[in-house]
């Protein structure tokens, strides 16, 4: 026995020992001991019974860990026992001990590592099997106290998980049951088993990060408004972590690469059709927010992310009439949204044109039927609903990132003014409301003509808002669209009158805009001249 032991420990401490001899004491420090205290405990038992029958390790274990592998019939030592001293405080201290920590640091190449384990009777720990207290389960249930949430902190688990990484040179570290299988194949070979433990090094680290990004997440959302306040809005460090959801085809272009990171799919479910591209997730993510604006039957139509038609109406076939009615061009290859259950008939009438994407809440057997025969068209449910939520809206800058809250708000209409001498009527009002939730979602500068609930022309992205005005009308043109007796929308204001000129020579009788340019005296005297009834809403809505 103590010979063996020699290959673990300088020789002269072998027989040194000054408890236990070649007893009690070297058994433990001769032992290959792998420490197992899981919460998710799929495949434990056994991952631990070929730990312990066909590689030779002895177990030591924690709570719930322990008695489940002492049931199936596994030796299994409790760390209590290991170290000498007894868990405590509600099982808060179980596991930060020297006796675990020694074990998991000492470095079996370092002499006077081995000289101070020897020393102090602390066996060698060569493998860790440890995930994390469910604390991000816990805090997604809905009403969570926040003592509950702060109790389900890992201490010990990210500690032990760290060390053993840190040292993975000589410890195999397993934060996932996903990699019990790795893990027995490698065992066997030296070499194998050494480039696994950097890989898993490296995904223990990941999650450890990842955990307390979602404590500080988490206790960051439980600040009071003074606190975010003095902090201007927002904390002093923003750390994000996502794990990789998906490996994607090419980013934007072929030649780019791209993954897509995070929790997509927890809120979209794919039918049917072709893997996801980067531009696919960029035109949904688009979509679900501009379909999120309204309650009624509501088809929106989207390319490149900028709205190319969207309508409301008492049905869904006859909003998809009025929205594909805007521009029977641009939907080619795009993206179409709807906020209620898609039938068979609006199937039948989509069909008809190439489309992308297809997202709705619900799709009807007779419409996953007409579908179902565009092998290639992708069909996403929209599973958690259609709409805005509270997620930061982040980009990536030079050197770092521009964080802001999401645009989800239309403004009050009880205060837009209107600032012309003719007010608009309950029709105009009604259509520029309408126009107010979709011109938000295009691109700056935009500018959008409606009448009712359906847009007649969308001018996106351009240099110059008299382009855009230019743009929308030409559009509404080439569809055949009377834009006599439409309302005008710019998401931001007329610096110049020309704008809005163009817009009354087209037809437009009514606008709507911010307002606040030096000129706009000038805007609002070309309104009055043409008899144009105009809203100032004192809310922009840039969009880059």
């Amino acid at each position: 026995m103590c010979s063996v032991i020699q290959l673990r420990y300088p020789t002269f401490l072998v027989f040194g020992l000054k408890r236990g001899g070649c007893g009690e004491t070297l058994a433990t420090l001769m032992a290959k001991l792998a420490l197992l205290s899981v919460s998710d405990k799929r495949g434990l038992v056994e991952f631990a019974t070929a730990l312990v029958r066909t590689h030779g390790f002895t177990l030591l274990s924690t709570g719930g860990t322990a008695k489940l592998l002492a049931e199936k019939g596994l030796p299994v030592t409790e760390v209590s026992q290991h170290t000498g001293f007894p868990e405590m405080m509600e099982g808060r201290v179980k596991t930060l001990h020297p006796k675990i920590h020694g074990g998991l640091l000492a470095r079996r190449d370092k002499p006077d590592h081995l000289a101070a384990a020897a020393t102090h009777g602390i066996g060698l720990i060569d493998l860790v099997v440890v995930n994390l207290y469910p604390f991000e389960q816990t805090v997604a249930k809905p009403g969570v106290h926040f003592e509950e949430a702060i109790e389900n902190i890992d201490i010990g688990g990210p500690s032990m998980l760290r060390s053993a990484a840190k040292n993975h040179e000589s410890v195999t570290v397993v934060c996932d049951p996903a990699d019990y299988g790795a893990v027995l194949a490698a065992l066997p070979d030296p070499a194998a088993l050494g480039a696994l433990r950097r890989r898993l090094a490296l995904k223990v680290f990941q999650r450890t990060g990842s955990y307390d990004t979602a404590i500080a997440r988490y206790l960051e959302a439980q600040a009071d408004a003074p606190d975010l306040a003095a902090m201007g809005g927002f904390p002093e460090a923003i750390t994000l972590t996502y794990k990789k959801a998906q490996t994607l085809r090419y980013g934007e272009n072929p030649h780019q690469q791209a993954a897509l990171y995070g929790t997509f799919h927890d809120h979209f479910q794919q039918l049917q059709g072709k893997e996801l591209s980067y531009n696919n997730i960029l035109d949904i993510t688009a979509a679900t927010w501009l379909i999120g604006e309204f309650e009624r039957p509501t088809v929106a139509i989207l390319k490149h992310t900028n709205p190319c038609g969207a309508a409301s109406a008492d049905t869904l076939e006859e909003a998809w009439e009025h929205a594909y009615a805007t521009d029977r061009q641009a939907p080619f290859g795009g993206i179409i949204v709807v906020n209620r259950t898609l039938t068979g008939a609006l199937a039948q009438a989509i069909a008809e044109i190439f489309t992308e994407v297809i997202i709705a809440p619900r799709f009807s057997d007779e419409a996953l039927a007409v579908l179902g025969k565009k092998k290639n068209l992708r069909l996403m449910v929209a599973k958690e609903g259609l709409g805005a939520d509270s997620l930061l809206d982040v980009r990536s800058a030079v050197g770092g990132l521009l964080v802001q809250d999401r645009n989800k708000t239309l403004g009050n209409p009880a205060q837009f003014k209107v600032v012309t001498k003719r007010p608009p009527t309950p029709e105009e009002w009604a259509a520029m409301m309408f126009g107010w939730r979709v011109c938000k979602h295009v691109k700056s500068n935009a500018i959008v003509y409606c009448r009712g609930e359906r847009t007649l022309g969308v001018g996106a992205g351009q240099m110059a808002r008299v382009d855009s005005s230019r743009i929308a009308v030409w559009k509404a043109g080439e569809a055949k669209l009377d834009l006599k007796g439409s309302v005008v929308v710019s998401e931001a204001l007329f610096p110049f009158a020309d704008g809005l000129i163009a817009a009354a020579e087209a037809g437009a009788t009514a606008a709507i805009q911010p307002g606040g340019s030096v000129r706009d005296d000038e805007v609002i005297a070309a309104a009055d001249a043409r008899g144009l009834a105009m809203v100032f809403t004192g809310l922009r809505h840039f969009k880059h």
